[in-house]
């Protein structure tokens, strides 16, 4: 047999060609008992629709591009699972590409994502040059940035609510009679890593308390270990630490009960930020500020969505409050609740 085309499909089904594209094409309108048909036949010829010709025909190739820095933080995978089932939902395809955040290896994957047609892209983490987000916006490419943001007018962005998350934890620790705290910082270049520790700051500031320690971990969970290494291997410790990720507070954690010897939270009160599933392990029981990412997943694609339709092109920064989850890790404040 030679290739089966959409007008051997109706003519089987008995149904007009632009029938059967209606059927293959997400979001379309077209009758059940049409439907039925229609795949009936194409499943009996083998029939698929060519989705590179669709593309070229409409100019839309219904992908999205999700451009990744790391997985190696949990809260990643989770969210683009979400990310790519919403999106799926939506009849869109998803193309994941692994980025850094060096910004000409960055400038390298978006320029290959373009080469696919992409109709939009959603940056996890990743940090964007002005010439690449004016290059995108110059080709009508709507761009989200998911749990990351920039000061550029230009660009959309879907976060936590990081500034008072860290002020939550602040409080926390604050109310737990914590006196010496400390912060393992996450990459410095990072939105949610300058908004997070602002937040905390504020927190101590208000209280009445400074900063004791600080150490750097670049969201790496060796890095993190050798900062608390640093931090606490030498008799003047802090009684408290929020680390700026679960993924890091977990290197944190171990380096102190496995090499130092401390006792979480009878030495030393452990925090984070995420809520990642480990988080809620026996093992680390972690008190945790929680990312919402079903609510970042829908605000992400609601906006995506909203651009692509050209319903409303004015770029959106969404910020969503996340709960202060409240484990074992840390020393409660009196009165709280078991």
């Amino acid at each position: 047999m030679g290739k089966v085309t959409s007008l051997d499909v109706a003519e089987r089904a008995g149904v007009s060609r632009s029938a059967v594209s209606r059927v293959f094409t997400p979001g379309a309108s077209v009758s059940k008992t049409t439907a039925t048909k229609v795949r009936k036949a194409a499943a009996a010829l083998g029939y698929r629709p060519n989705m590179l010709a669709r593309a070229m025909n409409t100019g839309r190739s219904r992908i999205i591009g999700l451009v990744v820095a790391y997985l190696e933080n949990q809260f990643y995978p989770e969210a683009i699972e979400r990310l790519s089932k919403a999106l799926q939902a939506k009849g869109y395809h998803v193309l994941v590409f692994m980025a850094s955040n060096d910004s000409d290896a960055t400038q390298s994957v978006i320029d290959e994502l373009l080469d696919y047609q992409v109709d939009g892209i959603i940056a996890a983490s990743v940090g964007l040059s002005n010439d690449l987000t004016k290059r995108c916006d110059g080709l009508g490419i709507p761009m989200v940035l998911f749990n990351r943001h920039q000061y550029d007018d230009r660009l959309s962005s879907v976060t936590s609510d990081n500034v008072a998350g860290g002020r939550k934890l602040a409080d926390f620790l604050v109310a737990g009679g914590h006196r010496r705290i400390g912060h393992i910082a996450g990459w410095e270049g990072a939105s949610t890593q300058i908004d997070r520790e602002a937040g905390f700051i504020a927190g101590l500031k208000a209280a009445g308390h400074s900063l004791f320690a600080r150490g750097l971990g670049n969201f790496d969970f060796e890095t993190a270990k050798q900062a608390a290494r640093d931090m606490f291997g030498g008799p003047e410790r802090p009684d408290a630490v929020f680390v700026a990720n679960d993924h890091m507070a977990f290197a944190v954690m171990d380096v102190l009960r496995f090499e130092l010897g401390l006792r979480v939270p009878l030495d030393v009160s452990v925090v984070g930020y995420d809520d990642v599933t480990l988080s809620k392990w026996p093992s680390y029981d972690l008190t945790t500020v929680r990312q919402p990412a079903n609510r970042m997943v829908a605000a992400t694609v609601d906006v995506l969505m909203a651009r692509l339709d050209k319903d409303d092109r004015t770029p959106k920064r969404v910020a969503i409050d996340g709960p202060l989850m409240i484990r074992g890790s840390a020393r409660k404040p009196q009165g709280t609740a078991p």
